[in-house]
């Protein structure tokens, strides 16, 4: 059944739902792939094989009895990203510090698609507490990018897009603080969204950012996308900070832009995201991505958003402020890693924590708390939140003046292993593109658009908040363009993975 796991989503759902082939089918070929392959990729911390199979088994007992699929993706595979809470799996963030915890509830996202019938095949590896770029600062390992292994797939969210671009998954669940979401697809030759912040419930999510953090799909195809963004977007009571607004129509839009036409609208090329910082191989693919956008009809615009380039600046500041806050709660006193050491409840606390965070966590937290400090918040940290409102504001003028932005996804393709690990400032770089879009709170979505030096490249399409449906049409116009233009889609390019 090797044939399943080359499907996309949409496929595979309506083989499972036409009983063509079982979810038990599905679900096993899957993770078969990953018995085969992830002993060199390492994209799951965690499977769940006998979960996902009774999972698996349960849809298939419906749709035999007549009864209609609990939702479009009922039965297909998906891995998620260990940063959600599973009531039936360790929940880690790729720390030491979580090691083996497995929480007493489910995530909201996690409820979602198991309500919708998708098999959850594990958990995936990540940065740990979702702090990089490269899925190098896991406590469990490096994951290695499908197109490369001795390359990063990026992060933080490098687990979920490895496992789609080595087959081991046709969906993934990612969460984005300030382009994990994005970047990672970017690496890997496949599609990954950021919502619009408060549009995915993040009740259950374990905290990096609570401003910044948002969950999101993750496929190889827009249009699967969609589908998964219907799933598990819309409003939780429990979530505060979670929009009361129905989920846009995605997946309507992103069926209406696969037939190509972009007529009337808008794409702005934002002028601060599209200067110097970047390979030539990008530049090159995204200017050929213009020229294929205003074939399909679009008109091309520049804008400005003059506080762009600070925006790096302020997102160091906000984030490290808010990691200092969120991770005080990991204390050795209630879940967790509690150190032998000490004869104090405050000895056992630091010794936790010098022995459970790693040193991108330490470091951030040590920015944080100095700038939350007596006598440098509004230096640092107030300043930082002015910036943001002034980003916020070029947001708005901009898409005044366009429906959507557009930019590279990121500066450079996928980097070696080991490359900027020891280079913090080089390694936040990869992020310069992504930032303004978590720190406004708008969507942003990434999607494949050429190959450079043998890696794949991406196209950052920007959209307002709840502005999802068009940025899902100019996604889905441009991929199936693309596709078309170049004999298939990048992602079947991937060179075949062996352990």
């Amino acid at each position: 059944m090797s044939e399943l796991i080359r499907l996309t989503a949409a496929e595979l759902a309506e083989k499972i739902h036409s009983r063509e082939v079982s979810a038990v089918e599905a679900a096993q070929a899957h993770l078969d792939r990953i018995t085969a392959v992830d002993g060199e990729v390492h994209a799951f911390l965690h499977v769940g094989a006998e979960a996902a199979l009774a999972s698996a088994a349960l849809v298939d007992e419906r749709i035999a009895a007549g009864e209609p699929p609990d939702s479009p993706l009922a039965g297909v595979p998906l891995a998620l990203k260990d940063v959600f809470t599973t009531s039936d799996m360790p929940t880690t963030c790729g720390s030491r510090i979580l090691e083996g915890w497995q929480p007493p509830y489910d995530a909201t996202v996690t409820a979602r698609l198991r309500a919708a019938g998708i098999t959850i095949l594990g958990k995936t590896n990540m940065d740990e507490f979702a702090m990089g770029s490269s899925t190098e600062h896991s406590a469990y390992g490096v994951t290695r990018n499908p197109w490369d292994t001795t390359r990063v797939p990026g992060g933080s969210g490098g687990g979920s897009a490895a496992a789609l671009a080595a087959f081991e998954a046709p969906l993934a669940i990612g969460t984005d603080t300030g382009g994990s979401i994005r970047q990672p697809a970017a690496f890997t030759g496949t599609v990954g969204v950021k919502p619009t912040y408060g549009q995915v419930s993040r009740y259950g999510l374990v905290a990096c950012a609570s401003s910044l953090d948002q969950g999101g799909p993750c496929a190889r195809t827009v249009l699967d996308a969609a589908l998964l963004h219907e799933v598990i977007g819309g409003h939780d009571p429990r979530d505060s900070t979670s929009i009361d607004r129905p989920v846009p129509a995605v997946v309507e839009a992103a069926r209406h832009g696969a037939t190509g036409d972009l007529s009337g609208l808008k794409v702005g090329v934002v002028r601060e995201l599209s200067g110097e910082g970047y390979q030539p191989g990008v530049r090159s693919a995204f200017d050929a991505s213009l020229r294929r956008l205003e074939k399909l009809g679009a008109e091309i615009v520049e804008v400005g958003c003059p506080h762009f380039e600070y925006g790096m600046a302020a997102y160091y500041l906000i984030l490290p402020s808010e990691v200092s806050s969120n991770l005080a709660r990991f204390d050795a006193m209630r879940y967790g890693l509690r150190a032998a050491e000490g004869r104090s409840a405050e000895e056992v606390m630091a010794h936790t924590r010098e022995q459970g965070f790693g040193p991108e966590v330490k470091r951030r937290i040590m920015l944080g708390t100095y700038a939350l400090s007596s006598g440098y918040y509004d230096a640092y940290y107030g300043q930082a939140q002015k910036v943001r409102t002034l980003i916020s504001r070029d947001f708005d003028a901009a898409f005044a003046q366009a429906d959507v932005l557009v930019s590279p996804t990121a500066p450079t393709v996928p980097f070696p292993i080991g490359d900027k690990i020891d280079d913090p400032l080089a390694m936040y770089l990869n992020d310069l593109a992504t930032i303004p879009t978590n720190l406004a709170g708008v969507a942003g979505m990434s999607v494949p658009n050429g190959i450079s030096e043998g890696f794949p490249t991406g196209l950052q399409i920007m959209a307002p908040a709840l502005g999802e449906a068009v940025m899902y049409r100019v996604g889905a116009a441009f991929e199936a363009a693309r596709d078309a233009d170049e004999g298939g889609p990048l992602i079947a390019r991937v060179p075949e993975v062996t352990r």
